[in-house]
């Protein structure tokens, strides 16, 4: 069983940064995918990024990409998610995911799953 505990968000006025952290209580499988997503308030779920754990794929959301950097620390199962120039749309629930990628889809759906973390963006 993997337990993921996300920690860094927070309030912040937009052009600011935050960097979102995600523990993983265990070394997930090699071919795991760590990742993110985010819900904003009445909104469905949405897909931020993921990396290979043990590899350089990385993915972003269209949308995402630019502001958005995905990254890990093997010696400390964590993985992390940048994001620079914070607008008020990007205030969610951010998520932390580790599962496996539908390579035929090219899609993660994450198998297991963090608490979530808020981050909310003033004007």
């Amino acid at each position: 069983q993997v337990q993921l505990v996300e920690s860094g968000g927070g309030l912040v006025q937009a052009g600011g940064s935050l960097r979102l952290s995600c523990a993983a209580s265990v070394r997930t499988f090699s071919s795991y995918f760590m990742g993110w997503f985010r819900q904003a308030p009445g909104k469905e779920r949405e897909f931020v990024a993921a990396m290979l754990w043990s590899g350089s794929n990385t993915y972003y959301a269209d949308s995402m990409k630019g502001r958005f950097t995905i990254s890990r620390d093997n010696s400390k199962n964590t993985v992390y998610l940048q994001i620079n120039s914070l607008k008020p749309e990007d205030t969610a629930v951010y998520y932390c995911a580790a599962g496996p990628w539908d390579w035929g889809t090219s899609t993660f759906t994450g198998e297991y799953w963090g608490q979530g973390t808020q981050v909310t963006v003033s004007s």
